[in-house]
């Protein structure tokens, strides 16, 4: 079973599911649950190709389209029965909220139009008696959205969230991150505020049941576990759990949303992008008023989980190697999204080229689980100095630095986050190419290949590619050429060099069992 858990039972109505967001945290993540349940499922993407790996791929429908265009949001309705909104516009620009209400209107007019029995959207719980103009803009946009839907005429459940914990959500990741690194912390006075946070399991269970809501059901609702906490209690709970010692934690009144983000992106893989909406929110009580949900999907004993229970499912999921989505999973708002151009000369202008090539005598295997196992945890297999520095200054100008690590200790799949990198393509044995989401003035490819030469000897080729924006992206690659025999040429030797370590110890154990 996946972080979810399975909600219909197995005499339920099958139904036909439209899942937005599949590429994101909680939609990779519901995909299979509704799998599970015994529905179909069609899922919308701008790029199908990021979900062509999951392990649910083969079973669910993936059409190409975006939640901004009505045409294609048409075509993805056509047969369905439950729609799921998952998806927002947070930080794509000053005006997201005016294109998250643009996307929000459009689906619920074409779910309307297609005759859609039911949306289903996941939006963020509010404070209680604060006027909507004085929330965050993240909190008033998640606010305006379930409105929009629950007026688009289409039967709508709202479901409304606070702090999610899971493995690998952004909450997670940022409490996981806080907690375990500063024993000691001056921290901002939201530390105090009271919130009701829910485990991604309950989440997901909520989202399947709401599907078999019967037709009359029109409304929002309130989702949390049985806890409601300070943030100061969350970080000392979850040094408890994870066997930390107990921290001192001193809250700081003149820390704002903005000075807390800077110090959430230093200490956490949380870029400043996203953790500022994330400490906005937290300056709010956001405590459920009501528990109606369970009206429609029952909670049994021991569910909706305790705080202490999500975090060791969490915890263990991470100990596991077992993260199945990651907040990281979703695309970076602002980050580059477009594809390697396949020809040098492309029309898109210059494209600046570094390439390595080395034969050596590891097989192709031994190299490709090199390749598939560079950055995280194992480092870039050069001049660690360097690759440190550009992800301080990556973090330093909004980036997402070098934090982000990886999903999967050894596996990769398309649109997985690596670092400041995103897996754009993936060949098993033979290619791996990745796009950087670093702040760039320009575009940045990372390829690394396996084949073999005319004597049949392993080949390792290595290609980083730069496609400069105006004068700024030129002066970048020559400013930065020079270092590339260093950090490029290096990186090439000891893959090589480790492709050879890996072979010998693979062949070693074999001839000694002969």
């Amino acid at each position: 079973m996946s972080d979810g858990e399975a909600a219909p039972a197995l005499d339920s109505p099958a139904l036909h599911c439209l899942v937005t967001g599949a590429t994101g945290y909680i939609g990779g993540r519901l995909v299979p649950e509704l799998l599970d349940a015994g529905h179909r499922v069609r899922c919308l993407a701008r790029t199908p190709e990021k979900l062509r790996d999951h392990p649910w791929a083969g079973r669910a429908e993936v059409v190409r389209g975006d939640v901004t265009d009505a045409a294609s949001v048409a075509v993805a309705m056509r047969g369905v029965d439950v729609a799921y909104y998952l998806v927002h516009a947070l930080n794509t620009g000053s005006d997201f909220e005016e294109t998250d209400r643009r996307a929000a209107r459009i689906f619920g007019e074409q779910a309307r139009a297609a005759g859609i029995r039911r949306i289903v959207y996941l939006g963020g719980l509010t404070p209680d008696g604060v006027p909507e103009r004085e929330l965050s803009p993240h909190l008033r946009s998640r606010a305006e959205v379930g409105r929009i839907l629950l007026d688009s005429g289409v039967p709508t459940t709202v479901l409304r969230a606070a702090v999610i914990i899971g493995s690998g959500s952004a909450s997670f990741e940022m409490l996981r991150y806080l907690t375990e690194r500063l024993p000691v912390m001056v921290t901002p006075s939201w530390v105090s505020t009271r919130v009701q946070p829910v485990a991604v399991r309950d989440v997901l269970r909520y989202l399947v049941g709401s599907a078999l809501m019967p037709d009359d059901v029109h409304r929002s609702f309130d989702i949390g576990g049985p806890d409601i906490m300070t943030y100061r209690d969350m970080m000392r709970g979850f040094a408890s759990v994870a066997g930390l010692p107990h921290r001192l934690i001193l809250p700081v009144p003149m820390l704002s949303p903005r000075l807390s983000s800077h110090w959430i992106g230093l200490v956490t893989p949380v870029p400043r992008a996203l953790a500022r909406p994330l400490a906005e929110s937290l300056r709010y009580e956001v405590v459920c008023r009501e528990h109606d949900i369970a009206r429609y999907v029952p909670d049994r004993p021991g569910v909706p989980f305790s705080f202490g229970t999500a975090l060791r499912l969490a915890l263990q999921r991470v100990q596991d190697a077992q993260v199945t989505t990651r907040w990281s999973s979703a695309a970076l708002p602002g980050a580059p999204s477009d594809p390697l151009p396949t020809d040098p000369d492309w029309a898109g202008g210059s494209l600046y080229a570094d390439r390595r090539q080395l034969t050596m005598g590891a097989t192709p295997d031994a190299l490709w689980r090199i390749i598939e196992g560079v950055g995280g945890d194992n480092g870039w297999y050069s001049f660690p100095l360097a690759w440190a520095v550009r992800g301080s200054l990556d973090r330093l100008a909004g980036g997402v630095g070098l934090r982000r690590g990886r999903r999967d200790a050894q596996r990769l799949r398309v649109g997985d986050s690596l670092d400041f990198w995103r897996v754009e393509a993936i060949e098993p044995g033979r290619l791996l190419r990745l796009r950087a989401e670093m702040r760039l003035p320009g575009l940045a490819w990372l390829e690394m290949s396996v084949d073999q030469d005319g004597r049949g000897r392993t080949r390792y080729r290595q290609r980083a590619l730069f496609h400069p924006r105006g004068l700024l992206g030129h002066a970048y690659w020559w400013s930065v050429a020079p270092f590339h025999a260093i950090v490029f040429g290096g990186m090439a030797r000891n893959i090589a060099r480790a492709a050879d370590r890996d072979s010998r110890g693979r062949q070693e154990p074999a001839a000694t069992g002969r």
